[in-house]
């Protein structure tokens, strides 16, 4: 491939000797170490972390970048985890405090099913006032009535939740949940995994070891699932390279694991406060995420929290997913950030055009369903 040619090139000519023998190390499909991940951070150019994951997802992804048709359903966000990095949880007794029905989620699922959408996404706030029964009803409820539609739903953190209220095994919550209609697990509340951290942002919800172990369990079972990384608060690099080490670790373990996710941090109207991180913080998390995390297949640009436009950059910056339509986020939106509730399927396209890449429309599998070449 002709063009591999201009990354060793390239390479070839950087100054610091370091940064040369990691950029070697990557062109030749060798994994790097923690040290060499935060030297990444903490030395490295933006200009050259681009360079060098570009062509880590141009060997995975080619020139494609994918999106879905795809419907986000927050049920309500009455949550007894007043996280402090959170905007969106609130008490019952709490003014903005708010409970969908069923008949509305089915209504909105049914608008995208109609709209051709594929996946449905479910996460929100963990109601005290829900029984065990309500997670698992909600998934067959849905399937039953939309069969052609992929189930994305609760969140490692919502999956431990379960087990404590009914006192079920992971596995078996699980097994139920996937013989309900369930298709995947997003990857929400992974946040960041460091104990220090995570007793600052969410002391009360799952630790580390528990949204590992709810993933590692949903993978021995066939259920792929997505990973996530909250990033610009009040941790440091070593804190992101930690909890993508242990991501890793994981999926060498099982290779269940779809999708990594950093989701920047917005601050507005949360307990932790703090200030929007900046744009080419951004672009140097998804580029060192996609050059780190070597196992992972994809890597995604949630233009939610990102932005549309640095999500788009950030497709030539290692990144090679969009998420999708999304139909109406209210979590992120919450925090303050200023994109849209919800994109057509043509402004995706459009957006992907727009950064030089191949649209490709997919399922939640990742499975392609269309390519606008």
């Amino acid at each position: 491939m002709a063009w591999v040619v201009g990354y060793f090139a390239m390479i070839a000519h950087v100054k610091d000797k370091n940064l040369r023998r990691i950029g070697e190390k990557v062109l030749e499909g060798k994994r790097i170490s923690p040290e060499e991940g935060l030297y990444l951070f903490e030395r490295a150019s933006l200009p050259f972390l681009g360079y060098l994951a570009e062509y880590v997802n141009r060997k995975k992804n080619s020139n494609f970048a994918f999106f879905i048709v795809n419907r986000q359903i927050n049920p309500t966000n009455v949550c007894i985890y007043q996280c402090n990095f959170c905007a969106f949880g609130v008490t019952k007794s709490d003014p903005r405090a708010y409970e969908m029905t069923l008949e509305e989620i089915l209504k909105k699922v049914e608008d995208t099913y109609l709209q051709g959408g594929r996946e449905v996404h479910i996460v929100g706030g963990i109601p005290p006032h829900w029984k065990y029964e309500d997670y698992i009803n909600l998934v067959r409820i849905i399937k039953e009535r939309f069969p052609q539609m992929h189930i994305k739903a609760w969140t490692a953190i919502e999956i431990h939740h379960m087990s404590k209220i009914s006192g079920k095994s992971y596995r078996d919550i699980l097994l139920e949940l996937k013989e309900a209609g369930l298709s995947a697990l997003p990857g929400g509340g992974g946040e960041i995994f460091s104990p220090r951290v995570r007793n600052i942002i969410a002391p009360y919800k799952a630790n580390a070891e528990q949204y590992l172990e709810v993933h590692r369990t949903a993978h021995e079972l066939g259920i792929p699932t997505n990973a996530t990384m909250l990033y610009g608060h009040v941790e440091t690099y070593e804190d992101r390279i930690d909890h993508m080490e242990r991501l890793r670790r994981l999926q060498d373990e099982t290779g269940g694991f779809q999708v990594f996710i950093p989701l920047a941090y917005w601050p507005e109207g949360t307990r932790l406060g703090g200030k929007r991180t900046s744009s080419v913080d951004d672009l140097k998390t998804i580029a060192v995420s996609r050059i780190y995390l070597d196992n992972f297949p994809h890597i995604k640009a949630y233009w939610v929290t990102l932005g549309e436009k640095i999500a788009q950059i950030a497709l030539n910056f290692g990144a090679d997913d969009l998420d999708g339509t999304i139909g109406e986020e209210k979590i992120v939106h919450s925090a303050g950030t200023k994109s849209a509730y919800q994109h057509s399927k043509e402004k995706l396209i459009e957006l992907i055009r727009g950064a030089g890449k191949i649209p490709v429309e997919r399922d939640t599998f990742y499975n392609p369903v269309a390519i606008f070449s």
